[in-house]
């Protein structure tokens, strides 16, 4: 009786044995692929974010001169480059009154490809002197917000 438990025991403890190392080689195994698939994930995410639009302005700011109040609404146009390695997208543009407004394309610019935005100042009904006026470009680039700057002097009309 004494042998039969003794070897019951020993068939126990091998049993134990067994399950400890394959469980043990399933954690390892485990491990390794959960590392695996992280550093999958992040490679993955690097070489998306190494692909990003950026937007270029010919020039940030423009200076109407000086204008009578008597024609009070004057336009420019910024000329922009997407230097980036994806399509550029502006998703808004804002200026920082009604008085101004930005026109923008609603379409993605390829990497390379030439845009413009039109901006259009409306000084009627302002007072007359030296203005600036902000306008806020929100894109998908690497620069997600760029501003530009419409300036100058509505002089009164004599």
């Amino acid at each position: 009786m004494f042998v039969l438990l003794l070897l019951i025991n020993a068939q126990s403890t091998v049993a134990t044995a067994f399950c400890t190392v394959f469980i043990k080689q399933y954690n390892k195994n485990m491990k390794k692929l959960v590392l695996l698939t992280m550093m999958l994930f992040a490679f993955v995410g690097f070489a998306v974010a190494q692909q990003k639009a950026e937007i270029k302005f010919d020039k940030v700011t423009h200076n109407f001169g000086r204008f009578s109040e008597k024609n009070p609404v004057q336009e420019c146009t910024f000329t922009f480059t997407n230097v980036g390695q994806a399509p550029l997208v502006i998703n808004q543009a804002m200026a920082t009154c009604g008085c101004t407004v930005p026109s923008y394309p609603k379409t993605p610019i390829k990497p390379g490809e030439k845009g413009e935005i039109k901006v259009t100042y409306n000084g009627k009904d302002k007072f007359p002197g030296h203005f600036k006026k902000t306008i806020t470009i929100y894109t998908n680039g690497t620069t997600e917000i760029t501003r530009i700057y419409v300036e100058g002097i509505m002089e009164e009309a004599k």
